[in-house]
């Protein structure tokens, strides 16, 4: 069955694509034509780091409106090492299984099939090594 990302231009089947401020040269994600730093235009879309440090996070127990994937899933802040902190999905739905610090990896998840039948994923962070 045919893939499709949940959105195009977030993210490559290895990494998360940000942007990078030629002005002031901080990351950004998602990338964007204006730096949300200093407003320079000067942004270079990049391959951002497949590893990261999680920094907070909580279990999702109930689907957000309009959202077709499964339940319950895990939901933080990862640091990526750019010094740049990612909101996002967690393959982890254990609080108790995280902890502060953990290194954590970037991952594909499935969501779910399109009217299409295609496969819609998402980006997600993993614990580096599993649980």
């Amino acid at each position: 069955m045919p893939a499709r990302p949940v959105h195009d231009g977030l993210f490559t089947d290895t990494h998360l694509i940000g942007g990078r401020c030629a002005a002031c040269e901080r990351y950004h994600f998602p990338a964007a034509s204006i730096c949300p730093s200093c407003g320079a235009d000067e942004i270079t879309r990049v391959a951002l780091s497949e590893t990261g440090t999680l920094w907070g996070w909580t279990a999702v127990t109930a689907p957000p409106p309009g959202y077709g994937g499964e339940v319950p899933f895990g939901f933080g802040v990862v640091e990526l090492p750019e010094g740049l902190r990612v909101i996002t999905r967690l393959e982890e739905a254990d609080p108790a299984k995280l902890s502060f610090g953990m290194p954590v990896q970037f991952a594909l998840a499935p969501l779910h099939t399109d009217d299409d039948g295609n496969q819609v994923v998402t980006y997600t962070f993993t614990p580096a090594g599993g649980t």
